[in-house]
């Protein structure tokens, strides 16, 4: 990963993300996006996301959650899933996440405020040096 605050991947949407209509149920972006944010902290991380989250006693909760719903996308459509980081801040970062058709048509996109926090205490904590150190561009 040369950059690692850019991080995507391809989706098909599934009949289990899709109401009867046969369109994304439009909580199902947000379990796809979740999906995302764990995949990105794989490729990013030793230890993974599981590792961050069991090993470690770190979380990774949202503070912040802005929405916005462009176009349809419709059970088969292969899609474009990315997550961009738009700020590191002392205790929190701001990601951009969008869904994208394969023709760039942005279908969904959402601004995440993440902050770490101690799963001991959970309380905000610092962002962890490794997870720091994993963010810088390579």
């Amino acid at each position: 990963m040369s950059d690692p605050r850019h991080f995507s991947r391809s989706h098909r949407i599934r009949f289990s993300e899709c109401d009867p209509a046969g369109i994304v149920f439009y909580p199902q972006y947000f379990v796809l996006f979740n999906d995302l944010l764990e995949a990105w902290m794989d490729a990013l991380l030793p230890e993974g996301f599981a590792g961050y989250v069991l090993e470690c006693r770190w979380g990774l909760p949202t503070v912040r959650l802005e929405a916005e719903f462009k176009a349809i996308s419709r059970m088969g459509d292969d899609v474009e899933l990315v997550l961009d980081v738009e700020h590191i801040g002392t205790r929190s970062m701001v990601l951009q996440l969008r869904c994208q058709g394969r023709d760039g048509q942005l279908r969904m996109q959402v601004k995440q405020t993440v902050v770490t926090t101690s799963l001991v205490t959970h309380a905000a904590i610092p962002i962890p040096d490794e997870l720091r150190a994993a963010l810088q561009p390579r």
